[in-house]
């Protein structure tokens, strides 16, 4: 049975309201509905549920300037978000779920500006072997979301300028700089990030055979997303434990950066607290690792059993 679709523009640019509406359609949506919302945030670095954000940005350059910093609940790295960037975040049911398909709305819109993209690897979306859209997925019970950045005309001495990116990442890609590994889709075609809008829905509308409803944005400002939106832009939710984090260990995995803080007590020879920073894409992952860990013996390796990801990171331990 095809879904019911449904499409959302965002009208205002707050990282934290942006995310909450994401949130609560994530969190409530209906089971037979897949929704595309799209939104755009105003001068913000947006990071990974489990990345520290003093390692990720120049955190007090950019409050300083007048941006925002923004926690996601998705997993994967720090991105630099402004009005000429767009946003998309697909929602759907288990069943209806389906990222090829999702990707291929995106790769269709922009095939109408004469822009032929490929998929590379599972989150990147790439012009010319140049990556214009970073991508991440979160799976909660029978929900899933996949979002992402399209970079139409992002200011990119602004995302030089707030982000700060890990050696070993660009290493890993062979690039000496952010700059030189993304690119403006703008620099190749005559696009905005409002003019693309109704060639997406559109897109949307071809990809899944069906006429798309159109939410309004501000019928979803309910005191639920609001409450949500306040505790997005709580120190506690962007800060909370990092202000302390000092990383005792590191390394680059397959699967992404990890960086460990832990404190021992050598009297027990126990583990009694540990904090992960990582831009891997599974959250749940890292929450399990940590989990794992606090109260483990540290002469002995706790059983990670199918857990790849603590696999890893307990070899940084043990």
């Amino acid at each position: 049975m095809k879904p019911q679709i449904q499409l959302i523009i965002g009208n205002q640019y707050n990282p934290h309201l942006n995310l909450a509406v994401e949130s609560s359609l994530l969190d409530e949506g209906d089971a037979d509905v897949v929704t595309m919302f799209l939104w755009k945030n105003q001068q913000t670095v947006v990071y990974g549920y489990n990345q520290n954000p003093f390692t990720e940005c120049n955190v007090e350059l950019l409050l300083s300037e007048g941006g925002f910093a923004a926690r996601r609940r998705t997993g994967g790295g720090a991105v630099y978000h402004d009005l000429g960037n767009l946003n998309f975040s697909f929602v759907a049911n288990k069943n209806h779920y389906d990222v090829a398909k999702q990707m291929s709305v995106i790769q269709k819109a922009l095939e109408i500006f004469g822009l032929k993209t490929e998929v590379s690897g599972r989150n990147d979306i790439l012009f010319d072997g140049r990556k214009f859209s970073g991508n991440a997925f979160g799976i909660y019970k029978d929900r899933r979301l996949h979002h992402g950045t399209i970079l139409i005309k992002t200011d990119g001495e602004k995302l030089s300028k707030y982000l700060k990116v890990n050696p070993a990442k660009l290493q890993k890609h062979g690039v000496k700089s952010v700059a030189s590994r993304i690119i403006n889709l703008s620099e190749v075609a005559g696009i905005t990030s409002d003019s693309i809008i109704p060639y997406l829905s559109k897109a949307f509308e071809e990809v899944y055979e069906a006429k798309a409803t159109v939410i309004e944005f501000n019928d979803l400002l309910t005191d639920k997303v609001l409450k949500t939106r306040d505790l997005f832009a709580s120190d506690e939710y962007l800060f909370g434990k990092w202000r302390n984090f000092h990383a005792k260990k590191s390394a680059q995995f397959v699967w992404g950066l990890v960086e460990l803080d832990m404190q021992v007590n050598e009297e027990k020879g126990i583990i009694e607290s540990v904090s992960i920073a990582s831009d891997g894409l599974e959250p749940d992952l890292i929450d399990e690792t940590e989990q794992l860990l606090i109260g483990a013996s540290i002469k002995k390796a706790p059983d990670f059993g199918q857990n790849e990801v603590a696999k890893d990171i307990i070899s940084l331990i043990y």
